[in-house]
């Protein structure tokens, strides 16, 4: 998972853009990069690190231009590694530099196209690069000497037919402008905004609504799976359904966890998805425990208090905050690495012991992914004097890996997989553990928008929505993305994910065939 921002405007885009990357910093905190252009003129700023220590006064006087691009990365594949950051470019056609959120399936399939019949050099294992390379190629086979919006459009035509996955895709056309896409079957997210100003309008492409809120843009709509959007330099803006869409079925991961609870995506306000979770979840234990013992209902910070609320509220007990969130740790789920999330939890969660001392708590988090880190903090729980801990989760148990880019790749590091409930409960160290039902994780998150047909709710069920991803695939997904393959590599290029390229300065390129 990765959060990605486009912007054209009448004035310079480096601050606005660096502003968006910091409110989408909850959806990647491996690396960052922002790209603009003046003039013909590429610069590139990207490196290890969080947005705040990736970008310095000396880059950001360097990022000059009205148009450009930004990214944050949550690795799902490779080693932490500068070379892996994005933005990636590409000088021909035009000069094009794309940032990605996703994964896709025939990564591999399209490498070996692009190396061996089309003649391409990929430098990295990045599937971003690939995507790049094949939306260059198809812009290359456009006829005519000038960029149109039609050769655009053609060209992410052919992408959606040559790649399966899921993607949300941002590119910067040197000399033209910006184009921004949706895979056909609208699993990631990507939405498009736009704020009037004397000079013109001024457009914004992100992964999240509440990267247009932070500055003052106004939510036109989302782009549609399948869908391009291509905003011109001069703020002209064109859209095209691009071959239409094959489903309309987003991540439901989206609103369990990743999405920030002020966004809108696709129309649904993940706030209200998540306190509609909560509600039923709280139903659920009063069908299966109408006479429970439950003093006190704590959440996990942050992403499950919304959920935990409406538990405390709809069962009739006191709501408090139980743990203290340490806010300079990161989102110990997106943290590349096992050993990593595991010495993150106690840095990150500090208990306040009146609120559990001999008191029946009832935890609840919106997932269980791992369980290493539900494991520690109901150790926390019961070392702050909980008489009994119950532990509840607002999604269903995770048991399939995910393909879609969530880095949940192998199955067997996914503490549900091939255990009851009540080996999970033991495995964790909870009294009693619950698990929302999947059907109504579903209807929880649907209420706001009937054109959804269904979600992506692969890592709960194993119904994958790309034809795609077979037991063979997900063999080879296992043996290369899992804890143990990426430690591997990790050692074999001698680096636990530190590299002196990270500290690289803001790069130029002057490109004059983006001027034509």
């Amino acid at each position: 998972m990765c959060g990605i921002v486009g912007i054209v405007a009448h004035r310079p885009v480096n601050q606005a853009i660096y502003d968006a990357l910091t409110v989408l910093q909850h959806r990647g905190q491996d690396a960052a990069g922002i790209s603009t252009e003046d003039d013909g003129t590429l610069f590139t700023r990207k490196a290890l690190g969080l947005v705040r220590d990736v970008f310095q006064e000396r880059h950001m006087l360097r990022l000059k231009g009205n148009i450009g691009i930004g990214h944050t990365r949550y690795p799902t594949a490779g080693c932490s590694s500068s070379s892996e950051s994005q933005p990636f470019y590409v000088n021909s056609p035009y000069g094009i530099c794309l940032a990605h959120n996703g994964n896709l399936t025939n990564a591999a399939e399209l490498k070996e196209l692009l190396v061996n019949h089309d003649r391409r050099h990929l430098n990295t294992g990045s599937d971003t690069e690939a995507l790049l390379n094949v939306f260059a190629d198809e812009l290359q086979r456009q006829n005519g000497r000038r960029l149109t919006p039609k050769g655009v459009f053609a060209a992410v035509s052919g992408v959606h037919r040559r790649c399966r996955g899921g993607y949300a895709v941002v590119a910067m056309i040197l000399g033209h402008g910006i184009v921004a896409f949706r895979d056909p079957d609208g699993i990631r997210p990507i939405c498009l905004g736009r704020r009037d100003t004397p000079q013109g309008p001024e457009y914004i492409v992100a992964s999240e609504s509440v990267a247009l809120d932070a500055l003052d843009f106004e939510l036109v709509r989302d782009i549609l799976p399948g869908e391009a959007v291509y905003i011109e330099r001069d703020g002209r803006l064109h859209a095209n359904p691009c071959g239409g869409p094959r489903s309309y079925t987003p991540c439901i991961f989206e609103f369990v966890y990743f999405a920030r609870p002020d966004s809108i995506i696709d129309r649904i306000s993940v706030y209200k998805a998540r306190l509609r979770m909560g509600e039923r979840l709280a139903d659920k234990i009063l069908r299966e425990r109408p006479a429970h013992d439950i003093d006190v209902v704590i959440p996990i910070p942050d992403s499950s208090r919304t959920s935990a609320l409406e538990v405390a509220h709809r069962l009739g007990v006191k709501y408090r905050e139980g743990f203290i969130k340490n806010r300079y740790i990161g989102r110990t789920f997106i943290m590349p690495g096992q050993e990593i999330r595991r010495q993150s939890v106690r840095r990150k969660l500090n208990a306040i012991d009146l609120e559990f001392r001999d008191k029946n708590v009832l935890l609840v988090d919106d997932s269980i992914v791992r369980g290493t880190t539900s494991r520690q903090i109901i150790e926390m729980a019961r070392e702050a004097g909980a008489r009994r801990v119950y532990f509840a989760s607002a999604s269903p148990p995770v048991r399939y890996p995910n393909v879609y880019g969530i880095d949940m790749p192998a199955a067997r590091e996914l503490v549900a997989a091939g255990r009851s409930d009540a080996e999970v409960a033991a495995y964790i160290g909870a009294d009693w553990l619950i698990y929302q039902d999947l059907d109504d994780l579903v209807k929880a998150v649907r209420y706001d928008n009937g054109d959804i047909g269904q979600f992506d709710t692969s890592c709960f069920s194993g119904c994958y929505v790309t034809e795609d991803v077979t037991p063979e695939y997900l063999a080879r997904l296992e043996a290369e993305r899992s804890d143990d393959a990426r430690l591997q590599r990790e050692h074999a290029a001698g680096t636990t994910g530190d590299d002196d390229a990270g500290d690289a300065d803001t790069v130029s390129v002057r490109s004059r065939a983006g001027a034509a």
